[in-house]
């Protein structure tokens, strides 16, 4: 930490350096991600989004959030990704312990219909996890394109657990770094020994802000603009037939993959 700054405008310094190195070497990989997303919601697919732990947080942010549109499909196993507890039933251990469960990620996609031109948007700050990892090579397996949003600082600093030996940016068609540091946590606070402050949070969410917009645009050029969940802000008393009209659409386009 740059002892002239405090450990709050430490950390927005870290966050700005992410921000940073993102527009300066991930713009090709935004590009190609989002092609593959304009593909796949051009021909009426899903791009299906995968997460485990506080990576759930990036799926939501894609859709439904304002300035969002239909075409993206979250799989959100709770199991995996809900915190609240800590301890206790549904505790952190839980989960914790159940990302490294080889099987697991293949007896998630048994509830669901995926086929091309489908295609996979997974999220992980390590991409060295098992689920993560079966999760991919399950995609793989179904001829669907995978994008991975994670650090690959941390990626390449860390050791493959997946019994095949291989890690998300082994697999994937595409691999969009976050941007963060290994270790994710960037701030040293004087006498405390772990440093502290995740940089991932602002990284991944950068990066699906800026794949999104460019789906927009991609979409919109090809002669299909999304339905977009438009604030009162931007569209007054229309806003409210936005919204339904963007959520009409998305059970639309995600009745198939129910198997109806």
């Amino acid at each position: 930490m740059n002892q002239t700054l405090n450990p709050a405008n430490a950390y927005l310094h870290a966050a700005q350096a992410i921000l940073d190195r993102i527009v300066a070497t991930q713009t090709e990989n935004i590009q190609r991600a989002a092609e593959i997303c304009v593909d796949t919601i051009a021909a009426e697919g899903l791009v299906h989004l995968f997460g485990t732990g506080h990576s759930r947080m990036f799926i939501e942010e894609m859709y439904p959030r304002h300035g969002s549109f239909p075409g993206f499909h979250p799989i959100v196993e709770l199991s995996l990704t809900f915190h609240n507890q800590v301890v206790g039933a549904n505790g952190q251990r839980q989960a914790m312990f159940i990302e490294h469960v080889e099987g697991f990620a293949r007896q998630i996609l048994r509830n669901f219909v995926l086929r091309p031109p489908d295609s996979f948007m997974i999220f992980s700050n390590s991409g060295v996890n098992e689920v993560v990892v079966e999760m991919a090579l399950e995609a793989k397996a179904l001829d669907l394109p995978v994008i991975a949003v994670v650090s690959v600082d941390h990626c390449t600093a860390s050791t493959p657990k997946h019994s095949s030996g291989r890690k998300l940016i082994d697999i994937a068609d595409v691999t969009v770094d976050n941007g963060t540091p290994a270790g994710d946590a960037m701030v040293t606070v004087e006498g405390l020994e772990d440093p502290v402050g995740p940089g991932s949070t602002v990284g991944a969410a950068a990066v699906v802000n800026a794949i999104k917009c460019q789906v927009a645009s991609g979409l919109t050029a090809r002669g299909k603009p999304p339905l977009v969940l438009s604030s009162s802000v931007f569209s007054g008393d229309a806003s409210a037939a936005k919204f339904d009209a963007s959520y009409d659409d998305y059970r639309r386009r995600v009745r198939r993959v129910y198997g109806d």
